[in-house]
């Protein structure tokens, strides 16, 4: 059983405010047979539903046989208790609900200690929903006395659990930043979005990856980089990362803040929307909520107004395309609009990069083998023993050149003389 409370200024996809939740639930494994909407001001604070609701809705989990109840906002332990007191129903909210199918999709080591440490971190403030008896424990050698509750024994064991994953989470975040430092002399795309836009589907069509497509939300959990040939560019590395949807439990962005350090040290973002729902503008917010939080607020960004082919108005694709203006319309199934985004790509990707003559001597080995690995070499001049090479610089590199050579020119002929 489905159940909403829409909220002022929050009340979301007004045609059918249950359609991501059905997409959730269906994602877990569940067959829902009922929903129910309300309409209030505020949230009750003990059932958050008002009373006449909670007896329509317990009338309704009795004629359909539901024996869960899943709300579509987030609930105190108190809430969930005095729910399943009055329905006698198992009560869900909604990131219990994303928390199962991340737990259910986890297949890495990784994902699964992150996933966990979401779980547990979660759980903690709801224990005593999980312990109504408060059984008490004999006292014993380590223990305070025959008067400790259950309850705070199971407390110390989460919370030890929870210090124990955060330090392995630690050592995988060292681990990681570590990999995509060593990488720092090659370009980096990250694809995020979305949950279900369509972004391993894109990573497919641009590297043929081959990675899992699923017409499920969160079907890839963990990140996965290819190689993809940007015309002048040459090689760089694409990464399809895990997707993001609105409200996403903060537990879940903190716990897995080590396999999104792929998209907080990229040089450039592709944040995939599908074009095709109406939520579109909702799904974009939500989006930049989570890449704030990870600090790539100025990061550069292309937006890709994916599923195009499943577009009924184009007017409405066409005010997206006014709204972001370094933006792309394309249809990653049908391979369409690739070339433009492309383009854009390589485009956006140059603005970082400085072009330059570099002037030194031909026996200058390290600054030679330096722009080799980080420079975009388009020609080599030599003149005696003298050697200028025309090539596109990253920005951050200017220094280092200038350290191996003591100068170089502008791109106006203006040749600095190197050692």
């Amino acid at each position: 059983m489905l159940v909403s409370l829409l909220l002022p200024g929050r009340a979301r996809d007004q045609d059918d405010p249950l359609s991501e939740l059905y997409g959730l639930t269906t994602t877990a494994g569940a067959c829902v047979v009922g929903t129910m909407l309300q309409k209030r001001q505020r949230p009750d604070a003990g059932t958050y539903l008002g009373h006449g609701k909670v007896e329509e809705l317990t009338s309704l989990v009795q004629r359909t046989g539901a024996d869960v109840v899943v709300f579509n906002n987030e609930l105190s332990p108190g809430q969930i208790r005095n729910l399943e007191m009055a329905t006698d129903t198992k009560v869900l909210d909604r990131t219990e609900v994303i928390l199962d199918i991340f737990a259910s999709r986890a297949r890495t080591h990784e994902a699964r200690l992150q996933v966990e440490l979401a779980q547990l971190e979660y759980a903690l403030p709801r224990l005593k929903r999980m312990w109504p008896h408060l059984s008490r424990m004999e006292g014993g050698i380590g223990m305070r006395g025959p008067g400790e509750q259950q309850l705070e024994e199971d407390r110390r064991i989460v919370d030890r659990r929870i210090t124990d994953l955060r330090h392995k989470i630690e050592d995988i975040h060292a681990r990681k930043q570590r990999e995509v430092a060593s990488r720092a002399s090659e370009q980096t795309i990250a694809i995020v979005g979305y949950t279900n836009a369509g972004k391993s589907t894109l990573m497919n069509a641009l590297t043929g990856a081959g990675v899992l497509v699923e017409d499920k939300l969160f079907a890839t959990l963990d990140t996965r980089t290819r190689q993809w040939q940007l015309g002048r560019l040459g090689r760089v590395l694409l990464s399809d990362t895990v997707g993001f949807i609105r409200d996403l439990p903060h537990h879940l962005v903190a716990s897995f803040r080590a396999t999104l350090e792929e998209v907080r040290q990229a040089n450039l973002l592709l944040h995939v929307v599908d074009g095709s729902s109406a939520s579109a503008r909702d799904q974009i917010a939500a989006v930049q909520a989570v890449l704030d939080e990870l600090g790539c607020r100025d990061k550069p960004t292309i937006m890709v107004l994916n599923k195009t082919d499943a577009v009924r108005d184009r007017s409405y694709l066409d005010v997206l395309r006014a709204a972001y203006p370094n933006s792309v319309a394309i249809s990653a199934r049908c391979r369409s609009g690739l070339d433009r985004l492309e383009r854009l790509a390589e485009e956006t990707l140059c603005r970082q990069f400085v072009e330059l003559d570099v002037a030194t001597s031909a026996s200058n080995g390290r600054l030679l083998a330096y722009l080799e690995a980080h420079a975009i070499t388009d020609s080599r001049t030599y003149e005696g023993e003298r050697v200028t090479v025309h090539c596109l610089v990253p920005r951050p590199c200017l220094g280092e050149i200038a350290r191996l050579n003591n100068g170089w020119s502008d791109g106006n002929g203006h040749r600095a003389s190197g050692s």
